[in-house]
């Protein structure tokens, strides 16, 4: 009887245990979530096709080793196994560009140039060198041309003769015997004169010097001899032959010589020794501009391209209305702004070339056409923005359709959208339409329809859609709700989808080419752990802000709501970018941090505030010399919406975030002090003077040229406003946001005697951080912070 009960007792207590375990695996944690990513399961990447388009090639790891492997899938059968990575180079190489006549294929493979000949369907080697080639193009004639160094160079591919078509030089030109001459003093000079009086062996010496160079002079006489063309010590780059082999458009990026990188200390190092990491400068310090040329090979010269002739390239910007001395000053002085151009583009027969300039105040980008004799241009299209040139697919080189007309992206409608610029007609026409954007364009190989990636449907959702060149209807080929990024096979005949919804991770899809084709699922990645939790799907959301404009959130309903009713706003970061949409978030941390809240009783709230992307051009300029502006007030605003619809305790809200996240939470404490109550600023920017150029002088311009709007966007000037319960997070190898902004607002604090706030460093960090117990420190304190103010 005894052992019966004992037996009994110990399978109550396995029972017991396990239910325990079962509840525990779907409970979730900060030590739990904030763990290697592998505990999720690793999601499927870099997708390339063979060239046959019979195998889609990846990399996995649902084994969960230490480094992902790859894996090869047969279209046919659909069934996938681990390849090599040699497999995959001798399968997936295909020639990126042919000859006019289709004859040769040429590819870049491990640095060479590999000729594909299509008759027998045989590769070779062109080049074989320890320096990089770079393919370039066929020309007319056939050659082939690429790139070694900062050179042209033009292959036969039926005997393989090469011929250097430029020289181009870095340096400065040699000075010639008579200047060298000029700078010896009258001492050496007679020295020289008196030697080759005295000494008849140097007499000799000196006449056969002079007869061996003129035998060689008369042996390369039938030779080419190209004239070096120095270039001195900037940087040359976007080398284009024309299609007959005549001219070479490049350009030359200048560097500021005041520049200067700032030093980020790295303290946890093998050495011991404290060591620098070479970071970047600050904004203000234009790093570089470019000037665009032309070097024509038949009369070996150098032609500038002329930007005084680029229309409106004298025009300011609106924002010095604001500054009358200066504004008077530039208009006297009627300087030509500085540009960077883009690389010169040839049509097929070389009848045209158009090269792209964009104003280096980026409030300029234009499209122009050049004559290559004489670098005269003349303008084809000019998009203005008195904020700041950008969208998706935006500023850059234009993609020709055929030899008279190309393609290029503009917001000229307040959206991201495709046009086609037809060089016989001078005629520009608008193939797209709509309050949605185009993300990503690519034409077929037959040049008759494009590829479309946009949002159409939502703002939150993505679709791949095919549009005939002439223009037309989009025709939707994927038909799954969420995030939708294709792969076309080489053959056009499949669509390797990596998709994703909101609470599930990408995994790899199969489909036909064809509008309603069945999407077949190939990879299962997530673990049963991670499946073991029911996972959210927000609520999507759409508010209207003080302004009138439509804001889309995420809501994360408290499951059951903690009396005193708490809500939390999360800020994503980078500004520019879209966390609001029906696929798996990039933030899946903060995501499963977010789920984890809302069962601790919070509603959480996730905002597309003005300025991310997805909604056109107004929405990304929003915050224009302000930042903290719309942004901020966004924030406010989906805090009220969560009051009216979600019944949250408006005395009872915090935020956090990271990066720009962690701006704006610094911005919320300080300047909606009676809405915020606590918050956690990570890896946060404190003072825009002290953050990059590329990034900042679009939104900012610059501190020295418009120091209002620095003042006004940067959180160190109001630090004295600080009342809630401030936790800052912040990497101290942090090359972005450097460690010294959080140190500098640190000290402003210290000054002003305020006692509110906390700092946590992490001696080993980055930007992005990279180890689990520093993800997990940082968000047991944040979950702390929370629980202790907002509760």
């Amino acid at each position: 009887m005894m052992k019966k009960y004992i037996v009994g007792l110990f399978l109550l207590s396995f029972t017991l245990s396990h239910s325990g375990q079962a509840q525990e695996l779907g409970r979730l944690s900060v030590e739990k979530i904030m763990r290697d990513p592998k505990w999720i399961g690793e999601s499927p990447s870099n997708f390339r096709w063979s060239a046959d388009s019979r195998h889609l090639y990846f990399n996995w790891n649902p084994e969960r080793k230490d480094y992902a492997e790859v894996y090869r899938l047969d279209v046919k059968t659909r069934q996938y196994s681990k390849a090599s990575e040699t497999e995959v180079e001798e399968n997936s190489t295909r020639p990126a560009i042919y000859s006019h006549d289709k004859s040769y294929g040429a590819f870049e493979k491990s640095g060479d140039i590999y000729l594909y000949n299509t008759k027998t369907k045989t590769s070779q080697a062109l080049t074989q060198t320890q320096d990089r080639e770079q393919l370039l193009g066929f020309l007319n004639s056939g050659e082939l041309a690429y790139q070694r160094g900062d050179n042209v160079y033009l292959i036969h591919p039926q005997d393989g003769r090469t011929t250097q078509l430029t020289n181009f030089v870095r340096g400065n030109k040699p000075a010639t015997a008579a200047q060298r001459n000029s700078s010896i003093n009258e001492h050496y000079s007679w020295l020289k004169k008196d030697q080759m009086e005295l000494f008849d062996v140097l007499k000799d010496n000196d006449k056969q010097k002079k007869l061996r160079d003129s035998l060689n002079k008369a042996n390369q006489q039938e030779e080419r001899k190209l004239k070096p063309q120095y270039y001195g010590d900037d940087m040359l780059s976007g080398l284009r032959v024309s299609p007959e082999g005549r001219y070479v458009g490049y350009r030359l990026f200048v560097r500021d010589k005041e520049s200067k990188n700032t030093d980020v200390p790295n303290f946890v190092t093998e050495s011991g020794y404290i060591e620098d990491l070479v970071s970047r400068p600050k904004v203000g310090t234009q790093v570089y501009y470019s000037k665009g040329f032309i070097y024509d090979a038949e009369r070996d010269t150098i032609i500038e391209l002329k930007v005084e002739q680029i229309p409106g390239i004298k025009d300011l910007p609106d924002y010095l209305t604001d500054y009358p001395e200066r504004l008077a000053e530039r208009q006297k002085t009627n300087e030509n702004r500085s540009v960077n151009w883009g690389s010169i583009s040839w049509n097929a027969d070389g009848r045209y070339a158009v090269v792209t300039a964009k104003a280096i105040d980026n409030k300029d980008f234009w499209i122009l056409r050049v004559d290559p004799s004489t670098g005269d241009l003349s303008l084809i299209d000019r998009q203005r923005d008195e904020a700041w040139i950008a969208g998706p697919g935006i500023g850059r080189d234009i993609t020709w359709i055929d030899a008279k007309s190309f393609y290029f992206q503009s917001e000229k409608s307040g959206y991201s959208h495709l046009y086609v610029h037809d060089l016989n007609k001078g005629q520009t026409t608008a193939l797209t339409q709509g309050n949605w954007e185009i993300q990503r364009v690519q034409l077929s190989d037959d040049k008759k329809s494009f590829y479309i990636q946009a949002n159409k449907e939502h703002p939150g959702i993505t679709h791949f859609y095919k549009l005939p060149v002439a223009g037309g209807d989009l025709q939707q080929l994927t038909t799954q709700k969420g995030g939708n990024e294709v792969t076309l096979s080489p053959d056009e005949k499949w669509l390797a989808i990596n998709h994703s919804n909101m609470n599930t991770p990408w995994e790899l899809y199969l489909q036909e080419n064809k509008n309603n084709a069945n999407a077949e699922r190939i990879t299962h990645s997530t673990t049963a752990e991670f499946e073991s939790y029911a996972w959210r799907e927000p609520d999507m959301v759409k508010f209207q802000n003080r302004h009138g404009d439509d804001v889309y959130a995420r809501v994360y309903p408290a499951k059951n709501p903690h009396p005193s009713k708490p809500a939390v706003v999360f800020v994503h970061g980078a500004g520019y970018l879209q966390n609001v949409h029906y696929w798996w978030s990039q933030y899946f941390r903060e995501y499963m941090f977010n789920n984890m809240l809302a069962d601790e009783g919070y509603t959480v709230i996730d905002i597309d505030y003005t300025a991310s992307s997805g909604y056109g051009r107004n929405h990304r300029t929003g915050i224009y010399r302000h930042m903290g502006g719309k942004d901020l007030t966004d924030q406010v605003d989906g805090v009220k919406y969560l009051v009216d619809n979600y019944g949250i305790n408006p005395e009872n809200v915090g935020i956090y975030g990271g990066s720009y996240g962690g701006f704006i939470t610094l911005m919320a404490l300080f300047h909606e002090p009676e809405v915020f109550k606590s918050g956690a600023a990570l890896r946060s920017v404190t003072d825009w003077a002290h953050y990059n150029h590329g990034y900042t002088a679009n939104i900012l311009n610059t501190p020295a040229e418009d120091p209002l709007a620095f003042k006004r966007s940067s959180p160190i000037y109001f630090a004295d406003k600080l009342q809630g319960n401030l936790l800052m997070l912040h990497g101290m190898v942090d090359v972005n946001v450097q460690f010294q902004d959080i140190v500098r607002l640190t000290q402003r604090f210290i000054e002003l005697g305020k006692d509110n706030w906390d700092l946590a460093v992490y001696p080993v960090e980055d930007h992005g951080f990279v180890q689990p117990s520093s993800w997990t420190d940082e968000y047991k304190r944040i979950f702390k912070l929370f629980e202790n103010t907002l509760k």
